[in-house]
């Protein structure tokens, strides 16, 4: 960690993970600033499904970038960059340390390695895109994608409307693949110093699928002592039963309900992000007669299962985390002291 840059700390950790817990601890005893790194967290109402904060602990410890838009609106890894270095430097300038804390892998790694200039959305292509799924199915498009842009179609499931669709229109836009445009470099300015601009990218949240619009950039351009702290399971089967606990809460303090009077409030639709969430997208189909109470559960679960798989993969192939058990009985008593020796 280079001495001349102020500290900042990363708290990451699968589904379940205790993250919150700990960092609200942390934020009783250490001069720090919590920043959400959360991409469901952001909707405002989404409450039960997200296991966003109460009220109660938010009053203890504030975080940062919770509540900032509607269910309807779409939140990307480069707004999230743009705004957590915003929110970085105005911590640091009031002489505190950011502890950014989450689970979505893909804004801590935009946030460490920039973000590759993709085109933004063009409403008459994306109409254009709208318009052809409607008529021959996303299975078409995929089809399509395959032929112009191979190593992206192998990447996405050939049901993923909202990949799918973003790689066609980034082809359309451009005449390049997907692939070819993220590995290309953003200019050397790309980190003046003050507020960091971020490049223009996908108008869709890529959510915790592994980043397809990311590039690598020197990991000391940020300009921060970064200590990563990973909270990862000394065993994945204990994981799994916090999942079912919490998962079975959800239901229990009403996450169909939510559903319901969010569906009321807002012009909602099932392709839309947030209802591309764990948990709202198998409430939505529950609501919509697809599945039953039992399917439900088990497909939530299932969901929720894979959320963990993915986070944990994508924190052990990151290099220079301290790894903890999150599991530990002393978990945020051990995160304290690494980052008390540390910083």
């Amino acid at each position: 960690m280079n001495p001349k840059f102020p500290p900042a700390i990363f708290l990451m950790g699968p589904t379940a993970s205790g993250k919150t817990g700990v960092a609200v601890e942390l934020a009783q005893r250490l001069p720090v600033e919590l920043i959400s790194v959360d991409s469901a967290l952001v909707y405002r109402d989404m409450d039960i499904g997200t296991a966003k904060p109460d009220a109660a602990t938010l009053a203890r410890a504030p975080h940062h970038l919770i509540d900032i838009i509607d269910p309807t609106e779409a939140y990307s890894a480069a707004a999230f960059r743009h705004d957590a270095l915003r929110l970085m430097a105005d911590i640091t300038a009031r002489g505190r340390i950011p502890l950014l804390v989450g689970g979505t892998m893909l804004y801590f790694k935009a946030l460490r390695e920039g973000l590759s200039a993709l085109p933004p959305s063009d409403p008459a292509v994306r109409a254009a895109l709208d318009a052809e799924i409607a008529q021959h199915g996303i299975r078409h498009l995929h089809r399509q994608l395959a032929q112009v842009d191979a190593e992206t179609a192998a990447r996405l499931a050939p049901n993923d409307t909202q990949r799918i669709q973003r790689a066609m229109e980034i082809y359309r836009i451009t005449g390049s693949p997907m692939s070819a445009l993220i590995k290309q470099p953003l200019p050397a300015n790309i980190m003046p110093k003050g507020v960091l601009p971020y490049a223009p990218t996908e108008a869709q949240a890529y959510g915790n699928t592994p980043a397809l619009g990311t590039h690598h950039i020197a990991e000391d351009a940020l300009p921060y002592r970064i200590l990563s702290i990973a909270l990862a399971p000394s065993d994945r089967a204990q994981l799994h039963a916090r999942i079912t606990a919490r998962f079975r809460a959800m239901l229990e303090f009403g996450l169909v309900d939510e559903l319901r009077a969010l569906r009321n409030k807002y012009p909602l639709h099932p392709n839309l992000p947030s209802m591309r969430c764990v948990g709202y997208r198998q409430a939505w189909q529950f609501i919509e007669g697809e599945i039953d109470a039992a399917q439900l559960l088990e497909t939530g679960l299932a969901a929720t299962r894979q959320l963990a798989k993915r986070q944990l993969t994508w924190l052990r192939s990151t290099p220079d985390n301290v790894e903890l058990d999150c599991l530990a009985p002393d978990l945020a008593q051990t995160v304290f002291d690494t980052i008390a020796e540390s910083i």
